[in-house]
């Protein structure tokens, strides 16, 4: 079935069956980090670019998924100019064990900070613009209203800005997710992130059945966005669970699947199982294609924003 061989992960989760517990940060401190492979490692370079965009987010106040998820394209995109923008503060009210982006309570809600996007992207030049944002429990819509309203404030200065979303799952709440998707946005994308058995110690309170309702309510809407997800390997999965996954994500409509290595941001987050092979992508990639998956961008360094609209163009030039 498989063309490449899949080498074994490296870490002791990686057993399909029972349903591992996530260990406990004092646990996880005591796990050192694994070794960057060759085909992991980058060049660290601080272009002038890198500084301007980190200058304008600093002044206005915004933050960026770059930054406060610790993504190792930072440098590479930053320098062409580019960012994916994180709104709705920057503390996320969900404690997934995978990701540095800052937990806690949010206080209030920055009403000002659609308008202060817009001004940023005016002055960068934008003409394509990713937005995320951190899970908003706290909020009865989960933010979907500031979704709503900065695109509406983007196009109000550019008709043409293409704009894609990536956002939480809104507490499976259609009502919230329809305020989304009522704001025309080009690309809407939802992460599914790892397959089901290892849910709930990687992701927490987020539900993968959730997750994939979501999608296919994003799927079924009319008029449809580009409907996008993404996921992690090296968690311990599976090659057979992430097959299984595959026919989930199919099965939803989904057009665009993301594949990337996960990443241990600090001590405190899971350690990595398996760094993957690069042909071990291709075959994955090669896999969900003949599942029926429209498109998949699978690589070590690929996430889910990283070049995003290289990963849509085609879709939305037949759009047009």
């Amino acid at each position: 079935m498989y063309k490449v061989l899949f080498t074994q992960s490296i870490g002791e989760n990686s057993a399909h069956g029972a349903v591992p517990k996530a260990p406990k940060k004092a646990e996880r401190r005591q796990v050192p980090h694994a070794k960057l492979p060759r085909w992991m490692k980058t060049t660290a370079y601080h272009g002038p670019n890198f500084v301007r965009v980190k200058d304008i987010l600093d002044s206005y106040g915004l933050h960026s998924v770059c930054q406060e998820a610790a993504c190792p394209n930072i440098r590479e995109c930053w320098d062409e100019g580019t960012a994916t923008f994180m709104i709705l503060g920057k503390y996320c009210t969900r404690t997934c064990n995978f990701c540095d982006v800052l937990k806690g309570f949010p206080k209030g809600l920055d009403e000002d900070e659609p308008r202060r996007l817009a001004e940023v992207v005016s002055k960068l030049s934008l003409k394509q613009v990713v937005i995320t944002s951190v899970t908003r429990d706290d909020l009865p819509d989960g933010g979907a209203s500031i979704f709503a309203r900065t695109i509406e404030l983007l196009r109000r200065q550019d008709k043409n800005v293409q704009v894609e979303f990536l956002i939480p799952d809104l507490g499976g709440k259609y009502d919230s997710l329809k305020i989304v998707l009522d704001s025309h946005v080009d690309v809407l994308a939802h992460n599914v992130e790892t397959v089901g058995r290892l849910h709930k110690r990687v992701r927490g309170a987020a539900k993968l059945d959730r997750s994939l309702q979501v999608l296919r309510w994003m799927s079924e809407y009319k008029p449809r966005p580009i409907v996008k997800t993404g996921m992690m390997v090296g968690l311990g999965e599976s090659v057979d669970e992430i097959i299984e996954l595959f026919h989930q994500i199919h099965a939803t409509g989904c057009d665009i699947l993301t594949i990337g290595q996960y990443l241990r941001p600090s001590p405190d987050h899971l350690p990595v199982e398996k760094y993957y092979r690069p042909e071990e992508f291709d075959e994955l990639a090669r896999i969900g294609m003949e599942i029926g998956i429209g498109h998949i961008e699978a690589g070590p360094m690929v996430r889910s924003s990283y070049k995003a609209f290289n990963q849509t163009r085609q879709l939305l030039e037949k759009q047009c």
